[in-house]
């Protein structure tokens, strides 16, 4: 009798000693979203560089569901970068010092002290630089406060512009799909995450062209996204040439050729 006894209590406690530590243990967690990591690559000649500090936008729906809005972002001609600047009568060092960084505008980097003295002055720095002496008493606050006496359009002009076109495409996409776009920017190697998403095939597109040299790069294309444990080891590559692995290749245009505003 003992020894059943002793049997059953044992039994008990397994049981209770069971379901405390069922108790303690954490609920699993939500099924996490897919993720897609996207490696951005152009190629200039024989060099192959990640395409840095650029917008990517992903919205819900095939390519023939949003075949308008992609019709749209190809037949589209937005002006270049050189053509704004020299319309609205930017020197060539301000158009150098732009490019040089794929500038936008002139609050994508610091103007440096080399940038407003000597052989390399900008003329228009240096002259906001002048009128920022006399407002600050101090030609160093003058430097980082420069681009507050540069014109409205040498300022941010073409950066606006820009925005102005792709709010239009995003309004035409979400519209479309019935959900909000998604955006990412990639970083100094040109990758990028798109994180917690949901199954199911998406359009994948950089809406904006990107300048590269005196091309114009516009991608569009379908993506399945899939629940994939390995997603970031596997990049969905884009490129501005069809090579091994690349998914998304580039549709190229040419730049047109800018002259200087008439002074």
């Amino acid at each position: 009798m003992k020894t059943i006894l002793r049997s059953v209590t044992g039994i008990v406690v397994i049981l209770l000693l069971f379901f405390y530590c069922l108790g303690q243990t954490p609920p699993a967690p939500a099924t996490a979203g897919t993720v897609l990591r996207l490696r951005v690559r152009v190629k200039i000649g024989d060099s192959t560089k990640g395409l840095a500090r650029k917008r990517f936008f992903l919205t819900k729906g095939s390519l023939e569901q949003n075949r308008s809005l992609v019709e749209e972002i190809e037949r589209r001609t937005l002006v270049s970068r050189d053509c704004y600047y020299r319309s609205a009568g930017a020197s060539e060092a301000l158009i150098k010092w732009l490019n040089e960084s794929d500038c936008e505008s002139v609050y994508c980097r610091e103007v440096q002290p080399d940038d407003i003295e000597g052989a390399g002055a900008v003329p228009e720095f240096v002259s906001a630089v002048a009128v920022g002496e006399k407002q600050f008493g101090s030609r160093e606050l003058a430097r980082k406060w420069l681009t507050v006496n540069l014109p409205e359009q040498l300022r941010s002009g073409f950066y606006n512009n820009r925005q102005n076109h792709l709010l239009i495409s995003l309004t035409q996409a979400e519209q479309t799909s019935g959900a909000k776009a998604l955006s990412v920017m990639t970083d100094r190697n040109g990758t990028a995450y798109f994180t917690d998403l949901e199954p199911g095939t998406y359009t994948l597109s950089n809406i904006l062209p990107t300048e590269i040299g005196n091309t114009n790069l516009i991608w569009n294309c379908e993506v399945q996204v899939k629940p994939d444990e390995r997603a970031f080891e596997k990049p969905y590559l884009l490129m501005n040439r069809k090579e091994k692995n690349v998914k998304c290749v580039a549709v190229e245009k040419p730049l047109p050729i800018c002259e200087a505003a008439p002074k």
